[in-house]
Order: structure tokens, then C-alpha cells, then sequence
């Protein structure tokens, strides 16, 4: 995973309780926005178009709807 060395993570604000370990960090790597596991960051990474995951975080934001 030599190619996400060097990127700058930044751990989730909603990282849950206790040691706050139960979170993802994400990396901005234009065009794309990089996701890993704060927990066991030297193991895979996630990549998402940025727009997508732009989108993503929206739902969450939005209000529930059942």
C-alpha cells in the first residue's frame, strides 16, 4: 500500500465512545477521498470518487426516513 504512504488521515469527529477507537479516518486524494479503518490502518483502503462520497455523506446528514 505504498501509495496511500505519506497521505495526511484525518480521524473521524463521531469516533464513538471509550479509547474513541471505533472510527474511520479519511485522506483527501484529489480526485478521489481515501477510507481506512482507524484501527488497523496498515490494512486496506477504500477509495470513492470524491462527488460520491460527497453524496454519501449527505444521506447521512439528512433527516431519517423510514
Amino acid at each position: 500500500m505504498a501509495v496511500f504512504q505519506g497521505l495526511r488521515w484525518q480521524k473521524s469527529s463521531y469516533s464513538g465512545g471509550g479509547e474513541g477507537n471505533a472510527c474511520v479516518e479519511i485522506s483527501h486524494r484529489h480526485p478521489r477521498i481515501a477510507v481506512r479503518d482507524s484501527k488497523a490502518p496498515a490494512r486496506a483502503v477504500l477509495t470513492f470518487p470524491a462527488p460520491a462520497f460527497a453524496a454519501f455523506l449527505t444521506s447521512l446528514k439528512a433527516p431519517h426516513q423510514e
